[in-house]
């Protein structure tokens, strides 16, 4: 008879990405295997890595993931630790609290129990009842305390390449730093308040990236993948009229304090592609949302919707040369020479300005351990040499990230870069507002805001 879990599809989904890519494989179930601490660890010894469900009601649970059920008998004396976690379902999402400790449970008088200076802080007793103390539900956020009654118990084997706690801590740190990110974009308010919203500009070639790069930042502020900017593939371009796109914290949350301004995609062809003559004007603030761009005939101040006396608030404040890391080496002699084109006239608006590689394989491989500095690889480096030498923008200015373009899943790795990317930019556009003439910003006396 197939033995079935309780873990949903969606509980299933919510532990790969707290755990990485793993599957798991049911091993034990106290209703049908029996209720028994010895009928447990009977099955479930020699298998690696497990995590064992208990199943507190409908809407939570209590886990916790072993490196070996061997090492629970109370003789053994290896090191063990291990990572506890809660799945608590409120209002239609799922909420998942961690604690890493250095202890491990230990079969006890027929009981598997889980000591800390002494004090015991869990307990799986017979008659499917479990104990945990005050400290693990603070950490776990819990919503009952002491002695309860389970309906079940189940283990299951997890299965990965390389999985193993180690790797669980980085995902975990990884998180903690992307919250911490989040938080402080959500905080961050433009320099001097001289404006409400921060405009950056996202301009390359077409297929770099640009709005990929949109639709991830709002991914990450929407806890999922969207795909609101449609995109094109590497020679074709979607974009046709330039977008001016506000980003919310949430589906029904406030608008975030900058925006993201989409263009078409530069083509070395001529007349194909972004319009040179367009540039100045993006620049300056004199483009409205939705306008559409004709490669071959530019905005003239007699158009109908031109923005004659744009406002600080209107203009540009921050550009972002957006490059496909792969394809750098394979920039065109036209191309490059638009780019420079581009670059000569964001130098003499004064705006400030960021280089933005997409399309990074591996985001864990060049993040450091302690994610706030890059660790480029040797091909990563090359690129960003050349992009500095190219372009002549500085190393400390030359951004990775890895667009979610095929991803059906967020990944806080991925998330830090796209994050951190944005950040530097805010920090960027700050560093053109307080450089701006006092003429230009309209302000006589301001309280300075801090920023991020």
């Amino acid at each position: 008879m197939e033995v079935t879990t309780r873990l949903t599809w969606n509980d299933e989904n919510h532990l790969r990405k707290l755990l990485g890519n793993v599957s798991l494989s049911l091993l034990y179930k106290s209703s049908v295997h029996g209720g028994s601490i010895e009928d447990m660890v009977q099955r479930c010894s020699h298998q690696g890595y497990t995590i064992t469900m208990i199943y507190i009601n409908e809407n939570m649970i209590v886990a916790f993931v072993l490196g070996n059920y061997i090492n629970l008998r109370e003789s053994s004396t290896e090191p063990n630790d291990s990572l506890w976690f809660s799945l608590q379902k409120k209002n239609h999402t799922t909420e998942i609290e961690t604690l890493f400790l250095n202890t491990a449970p230990k079969i006890i008088d027929k009981q598997l129990v889980c000591r800390l200076s002494k004090d015991d802080i869990f307990i799986i007793l017979p008659d499917n009842k479990i104990y945990l103390d005050r400290m693990m539900i603070k950490n776990l956020k819990l919503r009952f305390y002491g002695h309860l009654q389970f309906l079940e118990c189940e283990v299951f084997r997890v299965e990965g390449t390389k999985y193993n706690l180690d790797y669980t801590k980085r995902i975990m740190k990884a998180r903690e730093h992307r919250n911490k990110l989040l938080a402080d974009i959500r905080a961050y308010k433009p320099y001097a308040d001289l404006v409400s919203e921060i405009r950056i500009l996202l301009v390359g070639p077409v297929g770099s990236g640009k709005s990929s790069f949109f639709n991830s930042v709002k991914s990450v502020f929407h806890g999922h993948v969207t795909g609101q900017a449609i995109v094109g593939s590497d020679t074709t371009s979607i974009t046709e009229r330039y977008r001016i796109y506000s980003v919310k914290d949430g589906k029904n949350g406030k608008s975030l304090p900058f925006m993201l301004c989409d263009t078409m995609g530069l083509d070395g062809a001529e007349g194909a592609g972004l319009c040179m003559d367009d540039i100045p004007y993006i620049l300056k603030g004199c483009i409205p949302d939705r306008y559409q761009f004709n490669p071959r005939k530019p905005i003239t101040p007699e158009h109908s919707t031109f923005i004659t006396s744009p406002s600080l608030k209107d203009r540009i404040h921050c550009v972002a040369y957006v490059l496909d890391i792969t394809s750098i080496d394979n920039l065109s002699s036209k191309m490059l020479a638009k780019f420079k084109q581009v670059h000569k006239e964001v130098l003499n608006c004064g705006v400030a300005h960021v280089a933005l590689l997409t399309k990074v394989d591996d985001c864990s491989e060049i993040l450091q351990d302690n994610f706030l500095n890059l660790s480029r690889s040797m091909t990563s480096q090359r690129q960003v040499i050349n992009v500095h030498k190219m372009l002549g923008i500085p190393i400390s200015s030359i951004l990775m990230v890895g667009n979610y373009a095929s991803d059906l899943e967020l990944d806080p790795m991925n998330d830090i870069l796209i994050l951190s990317a944005l950040r530097q930019m805010l920090r960027a556009a700050d560093d053109f507002l307080e450089d701006l003439p006092l003429e230009e910003t309209g302000a006589i006396e301001r309280v300075l805001q801090p920023c991020i």
